[in-house]
Order: C-alpha cells, then sequence, then structure tokens
C-alpha cells in the first residue's frame, strides 16, 4: 500500500533512499529497522542558498540514520503545503519535518498528522500545537546581534530602512528585537519600510529598494535580517553608487553571501547566522528523537555567530567551508543529539 500510495505521489515528492549502512543492534527502535522508517520534508521556502544548505543538512542527517526521505515543495504556495502535509499522511510516513510555512494553513495540517500518530517538527513556522517542537535559529538574537553591531558601527542616530515581510514566523521574531531598538533608541528613524517574498526575491526586493532609496536619500543603515533580502538590496545599493553611504545588516549566510561581503566597498557589513546545513541535521535529529520516544524539548535552539565583513576579509574567507574552519561551532552543534545517532561525515 505505502509503495502504491507513493506512486500516486510520485509528481508532488521525491523519494531519497537512506545510506544502506548497517545499524548497530544498539539503535533504539524504530531506527533498529532504519530501512523500513519513512520521513517527510514538506517545505514553503525552497529559493536561495540557504534553503540548498538547509535541504542538504536534511539529507546527510537522514542519510545517516538510514532512513527513507521524502521532499515535497511547495514553492511558497500555503493551499499547497497543507495538501503536502496531507500527502504524507496519506502515505503512512512515521514522521513529518515542516520547513516555514504560515501559520493559518500550517495550524491545521499539522494537527491532522498529529491525529493520525505521526511525529512531527516544525522549523521557523509556529504551528502552535505543544506536541511539535519549535527548531529555531534563535531567530530573535539573529537580528539582535545583527542590530547590535550596527549600532556600534553606526552609533543611535541614524535612518534606516527595513526590509520585513510580516506572518512568516523567523522574520517575526527578528522583527522584535528591531522594534526593542527602536524603542530604546529613539534617535534612530525609520524612513521606509519595505520587503516581499515573491519569486526571485532578492530582484524583486532590489526592484523595491530602488525606489525605497531614491525616495529617501537620507537612508545610510538597512536592517534587511534574511539574507535574499540582503542580496536584492545590496543590488540597489550598488546600482545607485551609495555603497560608501549605506550600510547593510542581515542574517543568515551562505558561500554566494560570503563573496558578496567581501567585494571591494560592498555596503554588505555584517550578517548574524547559523549554519542552514547544520539547521537541517538538527531538525532530522529532533524528528528521530520523538520517533525514539525521547523527548527533545518544546524548542531547540541553534545559537547564532555574527560574522563581519572585516573578519571575512581577515581571515581571507572565501566560503562556507573557511567558515567552519575559522567558527568551529559553524561547523556542528551539540544540539539534539543522542548517544546512538550517528552524525553525518564530516
Amino acid at each position: 500500500m505505502l509503495r502504491r500510495n507513493f506512486m500516486a505521489f510520485a509528481g508532488a515528492a521525491t523519494l531519497l533512499f537512506g545510506s544502506g549502512q548497517v545499524v548497530s543492534q544498539e539503535m533504539p527502535a524504530p531506527f533498529d529497522k532504519a530501512a523500513d522508517v519513512n520521513i517527510a520534508l514538506v517545505r514553503y521556502l525552497s529559493t536561495g542558498d540557504f534553503f540548498q544548505a538547509y535541504l542538504s543538512g536534511v539529507e546527510n542527517q537522514a542519510a545517516a540514520l538510514g532512513v527513507n526521505l521524502r521532499i515535497f515543495d511547495s514553492r511558497q504556495d500555503a493551499a499547497l503545503q497543507a495538501d503536502m502535509v496531507d500527502q504524507a499522511i496519506a502515505l503512512g510516513v512515521d514522521g513529518i519535518v515542516i520547513q516555514h510555512g504560515l501559520t493559518e494553513s500550517m495550524q491545521e495540517a499539522a494537527q491532522r498528522a498529529v491525529d493520525a500518530g505521526i511525529k512531527v517538527v516544525a522549523f521557523d513556522v509556529n504551528v502552535e500545537n505543544e506536541a511539535i517542537p519549535q527548531i529555531e535559529q534563535s531567530d530573535y538574537q539573529l537580528g539582535k546581534l545583527a542590530l547590535d553591531q550596527a549600532l556600534e558601527d553606526n552609533g543611535n542616530d541614524f535612518t534606516a530602512g527595513y526590509v520585513y515581510v510580516p506572518g512568516i514566523a523567523p522574520l517575526d521574531r527578528r522583527h522584535v528585537a528591531w522594534e526593542e531598538v527602536k524603542a530604546a533608541n529613539p534617535d534612530i528613524t525609520e524612513a521606509a519600510q519595505f520587503g516581499t517574498l515573491d519569486n526571485p526575491i532578492a530582484n524583486s526586493v532590489a526592484n523595491q529598494a530602488r525606489a525605497v532609496l531614491q525616495a529617501n536619500p537620507t537612508i545610510n543603515v538597512v536592517f534587511a535580517p534574511y539574507d535574499e533580502f540582503a542580496k536584492g538590496v545590496k543590488i540597489a545599493v550598488d546600482e545607485a553608487g551609495l555603497t560608501d553611504d549605506i550600510d547593510i545588516y542581515s542574517a543568515d549566510v551562505s558561500t554566494a553571501d560570503i563573496s558578496a561581503m567581501r567585494e571591494p566597498g560592498s555596503a554588505w557589513v555584517a550578517t548574524v547566522a547559523t549554519n542552514p546545513a547544520v539547521v537541517g541535521e538538527v531538525s532530522v535529529r529532533a524528528l528521530a528523537l520523538m520517533l525514539a520516544g525521547e523527548d527533545p524539548g518544546a524548542s531547540v535552539i541553534v545559537p547564532p555567530t555574527l560574522i563581519t565583513q572585516s573578519f571575512l576579509n581577515e581571515q581571507d574567507i572565501k566560503n562556507m567551508e573557511d567558515l567552519g574552519a575559522k567558527m568551529p561551532q559553524f561547523q556542528h552543534a551539540d544540539v539534539a543529539v543522542a548517544d546512538w545517532m550517528p552524525l553525518p561525515a564530516r
């Protein structure tokens, strides 16, 4: 039946088999028969380097465990994402990772999975369900650390542009930090707020930023707490010849981001990030703990790190591998681990 159900949904899901490794007899059920364990990743956002790295982490940890992984990609279609959760339920999967999405569309779908006896974890989407652990990058700290750097670089009297799309859990958490910093520093002026998740995100944000910068020539700081937002703002700043006049502060990082931050005269001066591949691994490990009857906790937090343009230049960091070598905490997070659990090879 599982095989027939999978074939019925083959157009919406991709099947990735586990690594085929011999699982130790010390592995707890159901991982003593890992080849029979099926999990699903149901995605809302997938555009950009961050999400590709996150996916690689999910794939690598699933392979290390020897389980079967099915990937559902709704491409920012909220209704389709909810339908894909139902597809995963119909397939009879043992566990589901919900990656991003909207609370209003995912809350009921996630509850249907729980009602079906399926273990569920949610990354960066609040499904308002006590039975579902939340995987987080400590998004408030991501925003706060970036803004602390903005204050250190620019003082507490500057004119800001702010890129924000409400209703997305990680952006909403980062927004709390922005509101707190503004309240504590009344001389900060928010000249404009803009943002979109229309694909391609960076180009869509660049189109908005061009108009914003032209209409608000006093902006000297842009808080863009998502790297695709920062890429878009940088495009507009470069085109306007304002690289010496504006500093961009962001969240998340990738090899492409590192390259952009290290361009001569780049306005993108700092970002705060976790390794998205590590976050993907942690998402699967938290789900694995639940499947083994263990409790990963209601909130599973991967701590972030401040990454400045000056650090990248001083250490001659060219890619994520270099970053991991210079920042060991970037290579692995000792989060949601157990003695019995195999980890991806490094």
